[in-house]
């Protein structure tokens, strides 16, 4: 068989395009609230990400990290608050049935897109 310089440099190409789609992750792109801001109450909050996720394997958890006026106030999981995935795909919404209080609160995210790596990751904004 005679080398082919065409077929090698294809090879080549193909090589070293390959990993980069591999190494492809989901990534946080946009939020509401937006990561840091004071918000009047709200009783739902939408992260978006770069592609499409695993319904089954992405959720997001809400904790008020911070409530006026106790300086004390340790990390508290929100409950009643449901997590699901949005129409888009590309989206984890949390809705809770009362707007919430004011504080500070994160929301912690574990996220799963076609890759199948699982990546974690945190979003923390203020309601006044």
């Amino acid at each position: 068989m005679k080398f082919n310089p065409a077929l090698a440099i294809i090879a080549a190409l193909v090589s070293v395009m390959a990993p980069g789609a591999a190494l492809a992750h989901p990534r946080l792109v946009a939020a509401v609230p937006a990561a840091d801001a004071t918000v009047a109450r709200t009783s739902t909050v939408k992260l978006t990400f770069s592609e499409r996720l695993m319904p089954a394997l992405s959720s997001a958890t809400l904790t008020m990290t911070g409530m006026p006026g106790m300086a004390n106030h340790g990390p508290m999981k929100m409950t009643g608050v449901t997590s699901a995935i949005a129409a888009d795909g590309k989206s984890i919404v949390l809705t809770m049935a009362k707007p919430l209080p004011a504080g500070t609160y994160r929301a912690d995210w574990v996220v799963v897109s076609a890759d199948t790596h699982r990546i974690t990751g945190v979003h923390s904004f203020s309601v006044k």
